[in-house]
């Protein structure tokens, strides 16, 4: 008596499993929602006037536009928080009551999978408890691209955040939520929007009754937004700008 089964009974051979397609940006509602927003600010936002501004918001908005018509990938990243996004439920309220109020409730449709950072090797102790920040698009993600990052920063009430500046990038803020001043030039409100210039030595203050948040963009090349080296500068008097 023969040891085989006949055919019929044979166990099939297992098959190589096919790789599941990657996720894109147009798979993910809420993702391209919160884009849009920016996509909105950076096409219709006023530039006051500024040459530089203008030119900075049209670089955004093409690099953007082009992210999404590329149908961008999007690469999920592990959620992670840091001590202040223990302020980030309040920023978002404060964002859902003012000029940027489609933002604000467009990010909280993303705020459990938002890995918030802090950006460099050594952080002062004060300082780890009163900032982070997250990409929401850029060479880190979860929405890829590699000439244009998009992402929030996140303070405490009462922080400063020390001079810093970001060499061969291009960057600009948009207030989401708070009052807050950079190199005490002047204080900005939601819809605020400053651009800083390569090199452009700032250092930002905070309210102190509430937290504050901001939107920001950066431009560049692809192999200075994939390595920025974020450094704090050495305390000296900041340049006004």
């Amino acid at each position: 008596m023969s040891d085989l089964l006949p055919p019929s009974r044979a166990a099939a051979a297992p098959q190589p499993e096919e790789a599941a397609p990657a996720l894109r940006v147009l798979d993910c509602p809420n993702w391209i929602y919160l884009l849009r927003e920016f996509e909105a600010l950076y096409r219709y936002g006023s530039a006051g006037g500024s040459k530089a501004i203008r030119g900075h918001r049209k670089r955004v908005r093409d690099r953007l536009s082009a992210v999404i018509a590329a149908n961008a990938e999007i690469t999920p990243r592990p959620p992670q928080t840091k001590p202040v996004t223990a302020h980030f439920a309040r920023a978002l309220d404060l964002g859902e009551r003012a000029a940027m109020q489609g933002m604000a409730r467009a990010l909280r449709e993303v705020r459990e999978d938002l890995t918030w950072e802090y950006g460099y090797e050594r952080v002062p102790k004060a300082l780890a408890r009163k900032y982070a920040y997250c990409e929401i698009l850029g060479p880190q993600g979860p929405v890829q691209a590699d000439t244009l990052v998009l992402g929030f920063v996140l303070f405490a009430p009462g922080t400063t955040y020390p001079q810093h500046s970001h060499h061969d990038i291009e960057e600009s803020y948009i207030s989401v939520a708070g009052a807050w001043s950079e190199n005490n030039a002047a204080v900005y409100a939601p819809g605020s929007l400053i651009l800083n210039t390569s090199g452009h030595e700032h250092r930002i203050t905070t309210g102190e009754m509430d937290p504050c948040l901001l939107a920001y963009a950066w431009t560049g090349s692809r192999a200075r937004l994939a390595a920025p080296g974020m450094k704090l500068t050495a305390t000296r008097g900041a340049r006004k700008g």
